[in-house]
């Protein structure tokens, strides 16, 4: 079985460091071979890209631009009506993503718009997902990069978001067809979605091209207090052949160094 490969999501960990840049220099330090982020858009992609040529890290995997997030976007590509700001934001981090060599992107669905009830315009919004995804795949083909798309979890995060479950998931991928597009797991959202980890996991394993973990409830260390045995989930991914990267998507309960026993215990067990 081949060893897993960890990132460290630099929205999440190293906060402590206010720039990217330093924060993916600390992930470095601390082990990593790679970093992810949210939304790097606010920042120069040079200065991380001389990070990663320094260090040798890899940027694993960002996010296309959210929107007007003051205006409650969360991500266009399954809002009807914002299909040019849809594709203006995928070209934006596509961008981002040549500068940094960046491989995977996750192009975000987005809220149920304010107002309306979800069953009254999920059809409308499938469809548009399915339209911009068909769409982001025939241009991320061209660059070499990978999309992704990630359930998040209507019960605790987020009321509003369109994409909750890995079946829905799984159905969107079936009618858009390509595949450069596929489904991004998140141990936190799925767990508070659905459980059954073990069993989703191994049905949809053909599809997963991305990986994030935390704890649940609390989204804290994996070896923190909560339901998921992750030394079991990371033993399941190791049969399963899983390649790709982890992305660590989690709260520290302290400081980020602190909270990185989980993974070299981890890494020592590996050696």
């Amino acid at each position: 079985m081949t060893a897993l490969k960890f990132c460290a999501n630099i929205s999440w960990l190293f906060t402590e460091l206010p720039e990217f840049s330093q924060r993916a220099q600390a992930a470095a330090r601390a082990g990593f071979q790679a970093v992810e982020a949210a939304w790097l858009y606010d920042s120069d992609p040079g200065e991380l890209r001389k990070v990663t040529e320094q260090t040798g890290l890899e940027v694993a995997l960002i996010n296309t631009p959210p929107g007007d997030l003051k205006s409650g976007d969360l991500g266009l590509g399954a809002v009807p009506g914002r299909e040019q700001d849809f594709r203006q934001g995928l070209a934006l981090a596509i961008n981002f993503a040549k500068t940094l060599d960046c491989k995977r992107i996750h192009v975000m669905a987005g809220r149920v718009p304010a107002g309306l009830q979800r069953s009254a315009t999920s059809m409308e919004m499938e469809a548009t997902f399915v339209q911009n995804l068909r769409y982001a795949a025939d241009v991320l083909a061209k660059e070499g990069i990978l999309g992704l798309i990630e359930p998040i979890n209507t019960r605790v995060t987020d009321p509003q978001y369109f994409l909750d479950s890995p079946h829905q998931a799984a159905e969107i991928l079936q009618k858009v067809d390509r595949p450069n597009i596929k489904l991004q797991m998140d141990v936190y959202h799925w767990q508070i979605m659905d459980g059954n980890l073990t069993q989703n996991i191994q049905k949809y394993f053909p599809l997963i091209g991305h990986v994030q973990v935390a704890q649940v409830p609390d989204r804290h260390e994996p070896d923190s207090p909560g339901e998921v045995n992750f030394p079991y989930l990371f033993n399941l991914l190791e049969k399963l052949g899983y390649q790709g990267y982890v992305g660590c998507e989690y709260k520290p309960m302290g400081s980020t160094e602190a909270g990185l026993d989980w993974v070299r215990k981890y890494w020592g067990g590996k050696k």
